[in-house]
């Protein structure tokens, strides 16, 4: 896979997993905001699940999308806290091929603006694995607006400049040519 950026956008398959204890479909904020920003730059909605903080059941999900051809992205919200159960880092982790250090501390650096020193708790992080990208973001609405027009959103696109995750990602012209 070529390392440049591509010159043309590149709609991506992007599952969307909301870890929740609490929340239904109807009242996932922060797994629609993802939904909508998704759609609105384009890309494919390749699936969407909401389960229990459960370390195994959201590893067997991420690990399930890891593994089909079409998904490129997984795009996790919630479940990255300090409570017991709060165990999606734990459940991801073991998961990636690499980790994508920046990702987790450029979102703590963005978000101070927002949260103040309450930053320092966000246990959000990113990595690769089979050629799809893994994101972990905190639950609330908030923290996924700001991941995804702060990082995501131009991380996604192969237009972006200097760099992006486009060449990265596992069968891009086979989920073009479906898409």
């Amino acid at each position: 896979m070529s390392h440049s950026a591509d010159q043309t956008f590149q709609p991506l398959a992007i599952a969307v997993l909301t870890v929740s204890d609490t929340r239904t479909t109807e009242t996932d904020t922060s797994g629609q905001l993802l939904v909508d920003r998704l759609s609105e730059a384009g890309h494919r909605l390749a699936a969407r699940v909401l389960l229990k903080d459960d370390l195994y059941r959201i590893r067997a999900q991420v690990a399930a999308w890891i593994a089909e051809e079409e998904v490129q992205v997984v795009l996790i919200t919630g479940g990255t806290g300090f409570t017991g159960r709060d165990s999606t880092p734990e459940a991801v982790a073991c998961l990636l091929d690499k980790q994508v250090d920046g990702f987790g501390e450029y979102f703590r650096q963005i978000s101070v603006a927002d949260i103040g020193t309450s930053t320092i708790q966000s246990r959000a992080l990113a990595g690769l694995a089979n050629g799809t990208l893994v994101c972990c973001l905190p639950g609330s609405t908030n923290a996924c607006r700001t991941a995804w027009d702060g990082i995501l959103e131009e991380q996604l696109d192969a237009r972006h400049r200097p760099c992006n995750f486009v060449p990265h990602l596992k069968a891009v012209a086979a989920c073009e040519s479906r898409g």
